[in-house]
């Protein structure tokens, strides 16, 4: 049985890829803040504070412990902020920079060298539109997800021919609950909630690149929701 482990994965993207995975017969582990240290059928949860090395090493050294080497490492746990340039705080730009990159760093670092030594795994990094489109107001957010997708880039190169595969999936707007603050539906030039993506939208391209034949290698996919702004 494959295991794979998805970080952020309470509620959201990762909770739905995670389900995803889980009902594709995968042994699934949550990583997350949120959720509390428990286990079931094909799943265990774990408390987790990203942006905490401490905290990633402990968690992972009893994945690592109970269940072995994960076949499948979703980073997907991030924050969303909107702010002018003026507005941002470096307290805004380190929490942007810690949670979106530092993280995903700290568990590829981790984990990825293990799967080379196997010579089999599967890196997906769940990147946005930002990480190839600068938007007005995504200081912070955009330099994070720009940064993830260097890291992604780079963590292929030295990868190749490894049989280590690697999937970069950047989103535009996904109707979660991290509009919730910035409601997209009363601002000029933001796509609607109604007309965003899904999160299983996303999920099921996670599903899709890890499910491949070994032979195939699926290096990016980009979605978009048909109706969509240029704003986001």
């Amino acid at each position: 049985m494959k295991i794979a482990l998805v970080t952020g994965a309470s509620r959201g993207i990762g909770l739905a890829v995670a389900v995803a995975l889980r009902a594709r017969g995968m042994h699934v582990v949550r990583v997350a803040r949120s959720l509390t240290d428990a286990a079931a059928e094909r799943r265990t949860d774990i408390a987790c504070d990203i942006t905490k090395p401490a905290d990633v090493e402990r968690a992972l050294a009893r994945v690592e412990q109970q269940l072995g080497v994960p076949d499948v490492l979703v980073n997907n746990a991030g924050i969303f902020l909107i702010k002018l340039l003026a507005e941002t705080t470096p307290a805004d730009f380190a929490s942007a920079l810690t949670t979106n990159l530092t993280a995903a760093f700290l568990f590829a670092r981790a984990i990825v060298p293990k799967m080379v030594a196997r010579g089999s795994g599967h890196l997906v990094t769940i990147g946005s539109i930002s990480d190839y489109i600068g938007f007005s107001g995504s200081t912070a957010y955009a330099a994070s997800k720009f940064g993830l997708r260097g890291m992604h880039e780079v963590i292929r190169q030295e990868t190749a021919k490894s049989g280590v595969r690697t999937t970069l999936i950047s989103p535009g707007p996904v109707d979660t609950d991290i509009w919730d603050p910035v409601d997209p539906d009363s601002k000029p030039g933001f796509t609607k909630r109604k007309d965003m993506m899904r999160a299983e939208d996303v999920a099921a391209a996670v599903v899709y690149a890890v499910t491949q034949p070994e032979h195939v290698a699926v290096t990016e996919i980009r979605l978009l929701p048909t109706v969509y702004s240029p704003r986001g």
